[in-house]
């Protein structure tokens, strides 16, 4: 199970505005190991769009946030802490390559910062996405995976549910993460922006 992996994946965030990193298991589930099975939350319904077959990101786009963003896989590194994006890098985006891909059946996590020590970063302006609004999910195969988006919530980093963002979902899902709340030089930022989103088109 994804939460089983990214326990913390943005429960902490750090002074560089990214999500923070998770001490991992010793096992790696992959988000959409098992699309049959999901959360109660995350069944097929109304408005989802068929699954996609396993395929790389290359792209992420916002457009009503003028966000168009390269990819880059993150993971867990031999300390079983989740990657971030390099910080010279800080228009880039993460994706969590142990999950789902674009358009793939289960959970798909994209991260990034929100600020570096250079200025704002790729997801500055994320608290400020609507419902209703797409996120586009370019693929390596030359296909976009479309999601639109459900809600948006911030959580505070001492109480995040890890379950319901990062709980496996049977029709293809979305979240993306930055850092938000109050900021200060010790501790970072407070809280955790979460946007989740659903497949509802591909082309």
């Amino acid at each position: 199970m994804l939460a089983a992996v990214l326990v913390t994946l943005v429960s902490r965030c750090g002074d560089d505005g990214a999500p923070g990193r998770t001490d991992g298991p010793d096992t790696v589930t992959a988000a959409g190991a098992d699309p049959g099975a999901a959360d109660g939350r995350g069944r097929a319904g109304t408005g989802s769009a068929r699954p996609l077959p396993r395929s790389r990101p290359t792209s992420l786009r916002i457009p009503s946030l003028g966000i168009d963003a390269p990819v880059t896989a993150v993971r867990l590194g031999g300390d079983r802490q989740l990657e971030t994006p390099p910080f010279d890098r800080p228009k880039t985006a993460g994706w969590y390559e142990g999950g789902a891909t674009p358009g793939e059946a289960g959970t798909a996590i994209a991260v990034g910062h929100r600020d570096t020590p250079s200025g704002p970063a790729v997801f500055a302006a994320l608290p400020l996405i609507k419902p209703g609004k797409a996120i586009e999910a370019r693929r390596a195969d030359g296909r976009t995976a479309v999601y639109t988006v459900d809600r948006v919530q911030v959580f505070d980093k001492s109480g995040f549910p890890d379950k319901e963002v990062y709980g496996r979902s049977r029709r293809p899902e979305l979240r993306v993460l930055t850092c938000g709340g109050l900021y200060n030089r010790r501790n970072g930022y407070s809280s955790n922006v979460v946007v989740f989103a659903h497949l509802t088109a591909t082309r």
